[in-house]
């Protein structure tokens, strides 16, 4: 199996060269560059394609958050947040963006390790507690409503033009609950392989770029815990 490749994205050389250190030597991962700020993230990520950009959320000119938004758009790799406080406006704005989940900095080497090969693997990092914590938030918090123009666009859930199927309705009510691909295949009783396929047309037809705001679109058009 080949390693995943992952893209540092944080201002401060000595957290790269920390993470570079763990996801090389305890994950076994290939780090193809590194980037001091969101603009040489978008560079890179579109030169390099990286699985995963580690992306730090507070750097100089562009910020995490705009590249996010420009990374994901295009398609060019998943985004993992690493943010220093738990849910804030600017963990809000990342997730709109179409960041596939987030971690804080003082994440233990081992959950750094796990989170990065989950999202390598196209699923997100928010346990089902989390996902229920944000959408209540994105519901309720005119802070996360004002995220940018762009981030909001991109995760706005419109109904897709292409209706979903019922499999493809079951998946997307695991997903507005947070559960990962390993947990949908237990539930819905398919191969996880199967629910990669239908995660993928789920995305495509709600025309959103990640799981979160997959479920973001979920809960805005009416669906809930026990749909």
């Amino acid at each position: 199996m080949t390693a995943a490749t992952v893209l540092l994205a944080d201002d401060h050389s000595a957290i790269r060269g920390g993470l570079r250190i763990i996801l090389e030597s305890i994950g076994g991962f290939t780090v193809v560059g590194e980037a001091a700020d969101g603009a040489g993230a978008v560079r890179m990520a579109r030169a390099l394609r990286p699985d995963v950009v580690l992306m730090d959320l507070r750097m100089p000119g562009m910020d995490g958050i705009a590249a996010t938004a420009e990374i994901t758009g295009e398609g060019l790799s998943a985004v993992l947040v690493l943010t220093t406080f738990d849910i804030d406006e600017y963990v809000f704005a990342a997730l709109r963006a179409g960041a596939a989940g987030f971690l804080l900095k003082s994440v233990e080497p081992a959950e750094l390790v796990r989170a990065v090969q989950s999202v390598a693997d196209g699923d997100s990092v928010l346990s089902p507690e989390v996902t229920g914590r944000l959408i209540s938030a994105f519901v309720q918090s005119p802070a996360a409503a004002a995220a940018p123009a762009a981030a909001a666009a991109a995760a706005t859930g419109t109904l897709p033009a292409e209706s979903l199927t019922a499999r493809e309705e079951a998946v997307l009510a695991c997903i507005g609950e947070g559960l990962s691909n390993q947990q949908i295949s237990r539930r819905l009783g398919i191969a996880e392989t199967t629910v990669k396929t239908h995660v993928s047309r789920v995305l495509a037809k709600l025309g959103v770029s990640s799981r979160v705001q997959a479920a973001i679109a979920f809960r805005e058009r009416g669906g809930g815990p026990g749909r």
